[in-house]
């Protein structure tokens, strides 16, 4: 071939080599750097931190139902200059784990017209007894199935964390893949339309000199269009991708950034093929108790049998059982005129004739359960269906990697080939752009196998629930 044809090439080829040395030396944003940012400063990393602070303040809540507490109850009439009664009741109630009641108080009343019942000596009236549930309320309670459910409701904030961090890493992952993809199919489109730059001028040249026929212009030209179609279009993806990258990068005080000018993934030319990890099959054993998802449906269900236990309790009779012992409050003792035979106690008695409410209730408690079994039932065969998914992609990527370096490799050697025997006037223009067309599409097919692998890597771990 003539020199002035060969050198425009191997000098297009040289400096297409060069500009790609030089952007792979800006800075570098791995996948484990990116990853990391995003587990620490995303708001959506924050807010899954803050789901056991959420569980703590519920906990906190229900507890305040066993909270002492103070009482006091004052009425008075006046009327044609005279006090018809006045009635003071006061002291303190402390509920107890067990349904029982301790309450404990001074009463204080006097008046013209004050009613019999209510009549105390001068001194006032203390009292101390106990109100006992013997029906509706002795095994469980209101109070006692919001503490127990609170505390379960805690129990699961974990695994409300981790099924939030196991969603946003997901995203986050395969965001960072698809901006790899992009990055280094523009390298591949940059090179190529270099390549076809540089042939173009020297197949001019040639012509121009008689030295080839002047339609071969026409079609180094339209290579031209044609890669410079296909390197706006990667412009394009890369430009989109990063924006997209741009919404999982934030820092310190929840201040969103953007990806720097410069900032490239890794090459695809130094990233090996994943392949799959032995341990991931064990896993698909254990998903019901290890998927952060399928954990929450458990804790519900249990959250979901308290509330039919409570409901199932609401059946009973309303029995209740008060004694109080009374003593005069003499010089301020109020034990010093104590005695057993001074109290006052009573029973209390109540149910509805037929239950409607109280057994509608109980059966809309088994429907929830049998709802959310079936939601768990559902939720796990789907997600072990995309586990197996998963990694059988991973797998099959792992081995068309491997394979289409290969593929890459001998595309490669023909497009060489075929150069040399357009040199030595063996061969046509057109046999060397369909060789170089053949050779990029292996590349960009290699490079979308890379990311493939990648992304069924993290698909498999967030089908496992185990991203966080």
């Amino acid at each position: 071939m003539n020199l002035r044809i060969l050198i425009p090439l191997l000098c297009g080829t040289l400096l297409s080599f060069v500009s790609f040395g030089q952007q792979d030396s800006n800075r570098l944003l791995s996948f484990e750097d990116y990853m990391l940012r995003v587990k620490t400063h995303h708001p959506l990393a924050i807010q899954a931190n803050l789901q056991k602070q959420k569980g703590d303040a519920s906990v906190l809540q229900a507890r305040g139902g066993f909270d002492p507490k103070a009482f006091a109850d004052v009425a008075q009439k006046y009327f044609d200059d005279k006090q018809y009664y006045s009635v003071a009741d006061g002291g303190l109630k402390i509920p107890t784990w067990f349904g029982l009641e301790i309450k404990g108080g001074y009463e204080q009343n006097q008046g013209v017209f004050l009613n019999p019942e209510n009549t105390t000596p001068g001194a006032g009236l203390w009292y101390a007894g106990l109100s006992l549930p013997i029906g509706q309320g002795l095994f469980i309670d209101e109070r006692r199935a919001e503490l127990r459910q609170a505390q379960l409701y805690r129990e699961s904030t974990t695994a409300m964390q981790n099924a939030m961090m196991n969603e946003l890493l997901y995203m986050a992952g395969k965001t960072y893949w698809d901006w790899f993809m992009a990055y280094n199919s523009l390298k591949v489109y940059e090179e190529a339309y270099q390549l076809a730059i540089q042939r173009f001028e020297g197949v001019k040249q040639s012509a121009s000199l008689g030295d080839k026929p002047a339609i071969d212009t026409l079609e180094a030209g339209i290579q031209v269009q044609n890669r410079q179609l296909g390197l706006q279009q990667a412009q394009l993806e890369f430009a989109n991708t990063t924006a997209l990258l741009s919404v999982y990068l934030w820092d310190e005080g929840m201040i969103p950034l953007e990806v720097a000018e410069g900032t490239i993934p890794q090459s695809a030319k130094m990233l090996e093929p994943l392949p799959v990890q032995p341990a991931m099959y064990l896993l698909l054993d254990s998903l019901v108790t290890g998927h952060p998802e399928l954990v929450q449906y458990q804790f519900k269900i249990e959250q979901l049998e308290i509330e039919k236990r409570w409901k199932k309790e609401q059946l009973k009779p309303i029995v209740n059982l008060n004694y109080n012992a009374l003593t005069e409050a003499i010089q301020e003792n109020p034990l010093a005129e104590y005695s057993p035979n001074n109290y006052k106690w009573g029973v209390s008695f109540s149910m509805p004739i037929l239950l409607r409410k109280e057994r509608g209730a109980v059966r809309l408690a088994d429907l929830k359960i049998q709802e959310a079994e079936l939601d768990i039932a559902s939720k796990t065969a789907t997600l072990g269906y995309k586990a197996i998914a998963s990694l059988n992609e991973w797998s099959n990527t792992a081995d068309q990697v491997v394979l289409y370096t290969r593929t890459v490799r001998d595309y490669n050697g023909l497009l060489n080939g075929e150069r040399q025997m357009f040199e030595g006037g063996e061969s046509s223009l057109f046999m060397v752009n369909s060789r170089e067309l053949g050779y990029i599409n292996a590349q960009l097919k290699l490079i979308e196998l890379l990311a493939k692998n990648r992304k069924a890597s993290l698909a498999t771990s967030y089908s496992l629930g185990i991203l966080n």
